[in-house]
């Protein structure tokens, strides 16, 4: 395995981090600080608890597509904190705690899965390359014929 940066690694600990930290806030926050629960405990288990652990097994890994991918389902978690800072002024601080830590985790996640991923040599290649490669498969397939 290809030794990881240090600036990798701190990104790393960041995104995991935020991310056991946001796990931990959106559970207390739906089970112990919401007052009058309005769904039933096994709703805000499914809609709230299991997109977070669904990525939980690859960002401990460390792998950089779990952190890439991982950060398409925060954007659930900032659309709900924007919508309860709006409408709910009573829980307004725990959305703000809630964006804080998804803005955390995607700079951490987005950061560590670009930096590990060139450590890797991972990554997409220029469209002039494919372009190239392309062109110099359909060509040799053509001499074939």
């Amino acid at each position: 395995m290809t030794p990881m940066m240090p600036k990798t690694r701190l990104y790393r600990w960041v995104a995991l981090i935020s991310y056991l930290l946001l796990l931990g806030w959106i559970t207390v926050w739906q089970f112990v600080l919401v007052e009058a629960r309005i769904y039933s405990t096994l709703f805000v288990a499914l809609v709230y608890i299991l997109p977070l652990v669904l990525p939980l097994r690859g960002l401990v890994a460390g792998k950089p597509y779990t952190h890439a991918w991982a950060n398409f389902v925060i954007l659930f978690y900032v659309i709900h904190g924007f919508t309860v800072a709006y409408a709910v002024p009573a829980e307004r601080v725990y959305a703000i705690i809630e964006l804080l830590l998804c803005t955390t985790m995607f700079t951490g996640c987005c950061v560590y899965a670009r930096l590990r991923g060139r450590e890797l040599g991972l990554g997409l290649k220029k469209l002039k390359q494919v372009m190239a490669e392309e062109k110099a498969a359909f060509e040799g397939k053509e001499e074939n014929n």
